[in-house]
């Protein structure tokens, strides 16, 4: 019986560690995969998922174009600390943004840090 996809959403790190946690505490044990992600997510130590999400509201707002939701959890992920690390998170997707948006989506990233 081949499985379906119902539908494809983005997530970060800090959502999807929150929700393993979650999962655990109800089902008292996780999968293996999903307790290798989980003891992967404890080491790298992701930021807060409340914070993830108000994160994510402010880089929204910055209506940065070209970005997608897809982007913007991958910035969370990683936080980069300044513009070019900004640009050398999104260079492995096939858009380009300009200098000045990338120093307001370091300046706003920072903020969380």
């Amino acid at each position: 019986m081949a499985r379906k996809i119902l539908s494809q959403t983005p997530t970060n790190a800090s959502v999807l560690h929150a929700e393993l946690v979650r999962i655990k505490e109800r089902d008292k044990e996780l999968g293996f995969r999903a307790q290798k992600a989980l003891d992967y997510m404890q080491g790298i130590g992701p930021i807060d998922a409340k914070k993830a999400e108000q994160l994510l509201e402010k880089l929204l707002k910055l209506e940065v174009p070209r970005l997608r939701d897809l982007h913007f959890h991958k910035i969370i992920d990683l936080l980069p600390s300044n513009a070019k690390d900004v640009k050398t998170v999104l260079q492995g997707y096939n858009v380009t943004v300009s200098q000045e948006n990338c120093k307001k989506i370091a300046d706003t990233v920072s903020e969380f840090v």
